[in-house]
């Protein structure tokens, strides 16, 4: 290795959906924004981190009177538009308090289905991370439909982990992982830490409708089925609480670590 040359850090894939961004309300936070602005700081001495989020419609709807609007996917898109360059103005507001300087990257996922996108893709974040840009992902959605009907960049986020060969996906959720019951309906479900085997997994996962994203427990199950295939390590934690970034990969908050077994 030459002088000049610095080894590659590990590389962490972070998706942020839209209940952890609104954290509970109906707004984009602002606070939950420094709170994980506050977080990639310290951990990139450490981790490269790429950010794919969700929030276009929800920021959308905080500048726009909604009642017009319908349910149809093309105003969806509309909002999209309208909401994608006020969601990167906060972002670029809020992490550059934090000394952080972000890219945006609209992806379809004709990106992924052939070697040249794939490698013009992966050849933009490479050259982002490397002069210390930090890639915000998200689907373009004025052209692509399918995370806007369900997934909420679930399966947007897989992709990405395993294009760039991660070596870590965070899945920013409102549980603190997986249980064997619905925790929202089960008082008495129970935490799993670990998993290994997927296979049976969808017998103890129910879906619950919270009106805000449109990414269900089966799309991150769907997320996480792809990232086993390529042996890329994931986590599920609760997006809501402070610091969920560094807790779950310190262990010191509940979420589910999935690791294929050899």
């Amino acid at each position: 290795m030459k002088k000049s040359e610095q080894p590659k850090k590990p590389l962490l894939v972070v998706k942020i959906g839209t209940s952890t961004l609104t954290a509970g309300t109906k707004r984009i936070s602002r606070g939950k924004l420094e709170d994980i602005a506050r977080q990639i700081e310290i951990l990139r001495e450490k981790y490269s981190i790429v950010l794919v989020s969700s929030g276009a419609i929800a920021t959308a709807r905080q500048y726009v009177e909604v009642s017009n609007w319908n349910e149809l996917v093309q105003s969806k898109q509309a909002l999209s538009a309208i909401g994608q360059p006020r969601l990167m103005q906060m972002y670029s507001e809020v992490f550059n308090d934090f000394g952080l300087t972000i890219a945006q990257c609209l992806m379809t996922y004709r990106d992924f289905e052939n070697e040249e996108s794939r490698r013009n893709t992966l050849n933009t974040i490479d050259e982002l991370l490397r002069h210390n840009f930090i890639p915000v992902i998200n689907e373009n959605d004025t052209t692509a439909v399918e995370e806007l009907i369900l997934g909420d960049n679930d399966k947007l986020s897989a992709l990405v982990a395993t294009l760039v060969n991660a070596d870590a996906l965070i899945i920013a959720s409102d549980v603190d992982g997986i249980y064997d019951k619905n925790p929202h309906i089960h008082s008495d479900a129970k935490h799993i830490t670990h998993i290994h085997d997927l296979k049976g997994l969808e017998q103890v996962v129910e879906e619950r409708e919270n009106g805000l994203g449109t990414g269900g427990m089966q799309s991150k199950l769907e997320a996480i089925q792809i990232c086993f295939e390529q042996n890329v390590t994931v986590y599920l934690v609760n997006g809501g609480k402070g610091n969920f970034i560094s807790a779950c990969l310190d262990e010191e908050i509940p979420s589910t670590k999935f690791v294929k077994s050899d």
